[in-house]
C-alpha cells in the first residue's frame, strides 16, 4: 500500500488519518502541537519531529491545515524534500490562487492534487466528506475514496474554488436562518415552532447546520474562508455576513468554538 503522511491533525484531520490508519496504511503524522498525534501513535501511526521528515518516504502526502499562511510555511519545509512520483493532495480551505501558487512550486514528477473537503468532524470520522478534487488526481483517488465520495471538479485549482463557492453558501445561510430567528424572537413567536418552519422549507439544510450539536467548524476559520471569498468578488451580502463573524472571531470564548454560537450571538445581541 502506498505510504502516507499526514500533516495536520486538528478537528478535521486527524478524524481523516485515523480513517487512512484503520485501512492499513502505512501512517506518518506530523502536527505543530505533537501532543494531537498521540492517539494515532497509539494505534500505529509514526509520528515525525517536522514536515520536512515526514514526507520523505512518503508515497502521498496529504496537507490539512488551517489556512493559506500555515500551507505556505509547510510547503517550504516539504518542497525540497518531494521525490517524483509523490502525489500531494492539498486538502485546506486556502482559495484557488494558493493552490496556483504551489502548484507553480513543486518539483518535476510531483503531482498535486487540491482536494479540499465539505462536511464536518462527524462526516470525517464516518468517512462521508466529500471530496471536491481538482487536478490529476487518479494517483490517489483509492487514498481519497477512503475519506468520501470523490468529485472531480476539474483543472487544477478548481477544487479549492468550489470548496469557497460551497462554504460561502453554508456560513451565508447558518447567518441568514441567525438573523431569521432573531426576527422570530423580536416578533414573540414560539422558538420551536419558527425552527422547525424553517427546517421545513428552502433553508432547511441550513436551518440543521445553525442548531447543529456534535459538530466543528470554528468561527476563526469561517472569517478566513469567507474574507477568501470577499476577495475574489464583490459579495456585498457576504461582507455583511463576515461582520458578524469577525465579531464572533475577536471574542476569545467562542473564537474556536462551532459557528453555531454565532447563532446565538446574532440573535441576542443588539446590532442596530
Amino acid at each position: 500500500m502506498q505510504k502516507i503522511a499526514f500533516l495536520g491533525l486538528g478537528h478535521m484531520g486527524a478524524p481523516m488519518a485515523r480513517r487512512l490508519s484503520d485501512a492499513g496504511y502505512p501512517l506518518t503524522v506530523w502536527n505543530r502541537t505533537a501532543e494531537k498525534a498521540e492517539s494515532l501513535v497509539k494505534e500505529g501511526a509514526r509520528l515525525a519531529a517536522g514536515p520536512a521528515e515526514a514526507v520523505r518516504d512518503a508515497d502521498v502526502v496529504i496537507t490539512m491545515l488551517a489556512g493559506p499562511e500555515a500551507v505556505r510555511a509547510v510547503a517550504d519545509a516539504i518542497l525540497p524534500e518531494l521525490r517524483p512520483g509523490t502525489h500531494w493532495a492539498e486538502m485546506s480551505t486556502v482559495g484557488p490562487d494558493v493552490v496556483r501558487e504551489l502548484g507553480a512550486r513543486v518539483p518535476q514528477g510531483v503531482t498535486l492534487v487540491d482536494a479540499p473537503v465539505t462536511g464536518s468532524t462527524d462526516k470525517a470520522a464516518s468517512g462521508r466528506l466529500g471530496i471536491l478534487a481538482g487536478g490529476d488526481a487518479d494517483g490517489v483517488a483509492p487514498v481519497l475514496a477512503r475519506l468520501g465520495p470523490v468529485t472531480r471538479t476539474g483543472p487544477l485549482g478548481s477544487g479549492a474554488a468550489l470548496k469557497l463557492v460551497v462554504n460561502t453558501a453554508v456560513i451565508g445561510g447558518v447567518a441568514l436562518v441567525a438573523e431569521a430567528m432573531k426576527l422570530a424572537d423580536a416578533l414573540g413567536l414560539d422558538e420551536e415552532t419558527a425552527k422547525g418552519a424553517l427546517a421545513g422549507g428552502p433553508l432547511g439544510g441550513a436551518a440543521g447546520r445553525a442548531f447543529a450539536a456534535g459538530v466543528h467548524f470554528g468561527n476563526d476559520l469561517a472569517v478566513k474562508d469567507v474574507a477568501l471569498a470577499t476577495r475574489a468578488t464583490r459579495l456585498p451580502a457576504m461582507e455583511a455576513v463576515l461582520a458578524h463573524f469577525e465579531a464572533a472571531a475577536a471574542d476569545p470564548e467562542v473564537a474556536h468554538e462551532d459557528i453555531a454560537r454565532t447563532v446565538t450571538r446574532i440573535r441576542t445581541r443588539d446590532t442596530r
